[in-house]
């Protein structure tokens, strides 16, 4: 039973919303902007109401996939294991060559149902670090590194927390271009070219 929601949370975050509804455009992500397939590369292709949907069902299945483990099982841990599957997915979808977005927008869906309260901090986190930067990446990082941190001194649970680290670990890992780019003083700002 664990494993089979574990696989359907995979599944269900491989769904890569932010590529179809560039397509829809006629945008292959792959191709435009970034190469990445999220929600910051339909900003810059696509435009501000396809990038907040894509923001939208990317949190949606997220959060989908720990409220399917919470319905079919008991405690934490299989429920914070899907919401990292789904995460997972969405980084990694089956669908595009295992090539995909950068998962916080899942990740964040995810601990909209795990943790509540540290999300709400790590979405202030977001904000303030992308209106002091007018960079997506550095709210991003922030904002991963701000929830898992809340989780550790919150009373989560340890499956909550431990989730929250790797989720984060993963989000900054796939910002390392990012990251590299922001030392050299080349990340692109909101707004810039």
């Amino acid at each position: 039973m664990s494993a089979s929601v574990v696989l359907a949370s995979y599944l269900i975050g491989s769904i890569p919303f932010a590529f179809l509804l560039a397509r829809r455009r006629g945008i292959d992500l792959r191709r435009a902007g970034s190469g990445n397939v999220g929600a910051s590369n339909v900003l810059r292709t696509s435009g501000v109401v396809l990038a907040v949907m894509a923001v939208a069902l990317d949190g949606l299945k997220g959060a989908l996939a720990v409220l399917l483990a919470q319905g079919m099982t008991a405690g934490s841990a299989v429920p914070v294991a899907a919401g990292l599957a789904s995460v997972v997915g969405h980084v990694y979808p089956a669908w595009l060559r295992f090539q995909g977005g950068k998962g916080v927008a899942t990740a964040a869906g995810v601990f909209s149902v795990l943790a509540p309260m540290a999300l709400a901090v790590g979405v202030a986190v977001f904000l303030v670090a992308v209106l002091a930067t007018r960079i997506i990446s550095v709210g991003s990082v922030s904002a991963a590194l701000a929830l898992a941190v809340v989780t550790a001194v919150t009373d989560s649970s340890g499956f909550v927390v431990a989730g929250a680290w790797i989720a984060a670990a993963l989000i900054v890992h796939r910002h390392r271009g990012n990251l590299a780019r922001l030392l050299a003083g080349t990340e692109r700002r909101v707004g810039g070219a």
